[in-house]
């Protein structure tokens, strides 16, 4: 007797609890996600090949606008030093500021573009107010560089801790305004810092493309 051939049915897989996870998770990260907050001093660095990353944590940076005008700011996560530097700096200065005032310095993203003469004017701002000033930039010329006293009461506070220098300067920033730079970190015995750039690619057939690529390996001859 010839066998009897059952037909074949395919296998339905039920998807709907598939996407409703799908979409958990995408909500999920969408409610999560924190999103890069915008710079409050925007420059255009300059071009370099490099493979070593800007350092994140216990930054004390340095930039330099289009304009050379000079500004000092440092990390959030380094709250403890950045007390310290404030209340140094208000010491050395005599500059009479507020507990408010100093908060405002300790403000998330704050920054220091003005000279002591104008500080506390300055610290009693609001945000909003800041991002609305012409801000003349710390002086950094050779007869009055303000910019010591701020790395010098820097390097006081990261004493026991690593200090992460950082240079971030305008790819339009001239020269006289990096030399002032200079001078203030070389008045405090500060030499060593990384100059923040935009990252390209090494150009092929360079040592260092192919010490990050591999060898090249030559033509194929016709």
């Amino acid at each position: 007797m010839p066998k009897v051939k059952l037909p074949r049915k395919s296998t339905a897989v039920d998807m709907t609890a598939m996407c409703d996870v799908a979409f958990l998770l995408l909500s999920f990260f969408i409610l999560t996600t924190k999103f890069k907050p915008a710079e409050a001093l925007a420059v255009t660095t300059p071009k370099s090949v490099s493979t070593n990353p800007a350092e994140q944590k216990n930054v004390v940076l340095i930039t330099m606008d289009s304009k050379g005008k000079v500004y000092f700011s440092v990390s959030d996560d380094a709250m403890e030093e950045k007390q310290t530097i404030i209340d140094e700096v208000n010491q050395q200065k005599a500059l009479n500021l507020s507990d408010a005032e100093k908060k405002s310095f300790m403000r998330s993203g704050s920054y220091i573009g003005v000279p002591f003469s104008q500080m506390k004017s300055f610290l009693s701002m609001t945000p909003d107010q800041w991002s609305k000033l012409d801000k003349p930039g710390i002086p950094i010329d050779s007869a009055n560089n303000e910019l010591q006293v701020w790395m010098r009461a820097a390097n006081s506070a990261f004493q026991g801790s690593k200090m992460n220098l950082l240079i971030k300067g305008d790819n339009e920033a001239k020269y006289p305004s990096f030399k002032g730079v200079i001078d203030a970190l070389k008045r405090n015995d500060m030499f060593k810092f990384q100059m923040i750039t935009d990252p390209e690619g090494a150009p092929p057939g360079t040592a260092l493309y192919e010490r990050l690529n591999g060898p090249t390996q030559p033509a194929a001859k016709q």
